[in-house]
């Protein structure tokens, strides 16, 4: 039995991007596709976390037609939202890509570029309400699937959101497999994942910890609303 032909993923990069939202996905998908890691220039692009990845192509020279068109979430999201560039790659790559899709807050950037308008996504649960400045409906899920349009939820979400897409592209079984090889059966040792769980004391300290990105947000959020709406 042939094996099929590998899927072009092309994954996103940009200064401050959350390195999980990166690694859980590509460790489910990569193991189906070749993966190509994009930025402006094959310089090491810095994660939020301070450890490096270095791109393995640039806006220009990444596969026209991509399988999956890739974006994550992470603290320079406004920034990256704000980046001409970023935003020209995405309008450009999209029309054309199989599934356009995202983990966290990668969905503003989607959704900045136009990308969402009229379809539901979700983000992590500290940017969700961002999406309807942008013309998107939030939902607040794990993963939510809105045509070609796979997005998931906040950092972790993320292999939950590959395996998601995996099944769609290659069949359950095959999802299955990929989670077996790699032991994915979460069990955290505290309930404390979502601001329900957590509670309005816990939640409030992590949203002080985000201010600066938030009020950056809520503006973009804002000037984006108030575009539509002239």
């Amino acid at each position: 039995m042939m094996r099929p032909e590998p899927l072009q993923l092309g994954m996103l990069l940009y200064p401050d991007l959350t390195l999980l939202d990166l690694v859980g996905p590509q460790a489910v998908l990569g193991m189906h596709a070749r993966t190509h890691l994009v930025w402006k220039t094959l310089e090491v692009v810095m994660s939020d976390s301070g450890i490096g990845i270095q791109p393995t192509a640039t806006l220009d020279t990444c596969p026209e037609d991509l399988d999956i068109l890739f974006v994550p979430g992470g603290m320079g999201i406004a920034r990256a939202m704000e980046d001409p560039a970023l935003l020209g790659f995405l309008k450009d790559r999209a029309p054309r890509a199989r599934y356009v899709t995202s983990v966290c807050s990668g969905s503003l950037l989607l959704a900045a570029a136009g990308l969402l308008r009229g379809y539901r996504s979700t983000s992590h649960w500290a940017s969700l309400e961002f999406l309807r400045g942008y013309g998107a409906e939030p939902v607040k899920a794990r993963v939510v699937v809105d045509r070609n349009r796979f997005s998931g939820g906040g950092v972790t979400a993320g292999i939950d959101f590959g395996l998601t897409l995996l099944a769609h592209l290659r069949g359950e079984d095959t999802a299955k497999l990929t989670q077996l090889m790699l032991e994915y059966d979460p069990a955290p040792p505290f309930n404390a994942g979502t601001p329900d769980a957590a509670g309005p004391e816990m939640t409030e300290r992590v949203l002080q910890f985000l201010d600066e990105t938030q009020q950056h947000l809520q503006r973009l959020s804002d000037e984006a609303r108030s575009a539509m709406a002239a």
